[in-house]
């Protein structure tokens, strides 16, 4: 594509991914520890300040930055409220979760949002960490499901054990019954766990 730079007009262009997060801590050695292991990713560089991890084609994805004079994190403040991870079926999202639990990594919230099925943790700081999978096969069944009364009435989602997920897909049930979320009414934001 040409552009006209004398004309760029003010619709800005996308960015074609987003590329890593960045996270400050003054806990450096059990935060990349933690994100070692929780992604299952590899070092690219490190060294006493940083380190930059991936786990995938992404030369780093996640970034941790020691600066010992950092407080805890403030839950009350604003900031990023999660960072959140896509597993391509199910069954990623699950065996993910049993290794994640034989690491000792347990979620503290479970929930199906409509749009996904999704397991949430927080890493040593306190960040909160979602792993998701999609519910439908399409951006135009996604958004039909958001636009619709179920979702406005309850765009929290519907909680679940994820031990009866792991049954129910060892007994063979198929996906998109595991996937539908079932209605419940209204939620709001002050019955999310934090």
């Amino acid at each position: 594509m040409k552009y006209n730079f004398d004309a760029p007009g003010t619709t800005v262009l996308p960015p074609s991914k987003l590329a890593h997060v960045v996270l400050r801590t003054s806990n450096f050695n059990s935060m990349k520890e933690f994100y070692k292991t929780f992604l299952g990713a590899q070092v690219a560089f490190e060294n006493e300040v940083f380190s930059f991890i991936t786990y995938d084609d992404e030369h780093h994805r996640i970034g941790i930055v020691n600066i010992p004079i950092v407080g805890p994190k403030n839950p009350l403040t604003a900031g990023l409220e999660h960072i959140a991870f896509t597993y391509k079926t199910l069954d990623e999202l699950a065996m993910a979760y049993l290794q994640r639990k034989e690491n000792g990594l347990k979620p503290f919230w479970t929930t199906n949002h409509g749009p996904t099925t999704s397991v949430y943790y927080k890493d040593p700081d306190g960040n909160i960490l979602e792993t998701q999978v999609d519910n439908f096969d399409t951006n135009e069944e996604t958004d039909a499901f958001i636009q619709s009364s179920a979702y406005q009435t309850n765009p929290i989602g519907v909680d679940f054990e994820m031990e009866d997920l792991v049954k129910r897909l060892k007994s063979g049930e198929d996906h998109a019954s595991i996937k539908k979320r079932i209605e419940i009414g209204p939620r709001s934001i002050d019955t999310v766990p934090v």
